[in-house]
């Protein structure tokens, strides 16, 4: 597992907690590379039931339906349609992890989009803030 230095979990007032950074941060900056748990289609059915279904993902190696559950810091990552980092997965290594998109100033939160690609505008299943 790596994480950068500077980048912190603190509270945000409407999204729970959230990944932020303390420094600058350049453009294409790989911030956090995380191994996953991987679970089976049936396991996701029971996880979907619970307050876990806000923090896994979709996995999908050679098309099989699964889910993951990122360690380190990619599952507190919130979600925003103007994203600053997009999430990539290794099926192989069986890791996630986050790169910056553009320059991320010291202070601001890191997003994803929680619909794959950093700048996707499709509507996800929460009323975005």
């Amino acid at each position: 597992m790596h994480i950068i230095p500077g980048i912190v979990i603190k509270h945000t007032p409407y999204k729970g907690n959230g990944v932020f950074t303390e420094l600058d941060i350049p453009a294409d900056t790989e911030v956090e590379v995380s191994p996953v748990i991987v679970m089976t289609a049936e396991e996701r059915k029971l996880l979907d039931q619970t307050l876990l279904h806000d923090y896994i993902f979709e996995w999908h190696p050679g098309g099989r339906s699964m889910c993951c559950m990122a360690q380190g810091y990619i599952s507190v990552y919130n979600h925003s349609d103007k994203a600053n980092c997009e999430y990539f997965m290794d099926y192989d290594g069986k890791t996630m992890s986050v790169k910056t998109m553009r320059d991320v100033l010291a202070g601001e939160e890191l997003t994803i989009n929680y619909n794959g690609d950093w700048d996707n505008k499709k509507p996800v299943w929460f009323e975005a803030v």
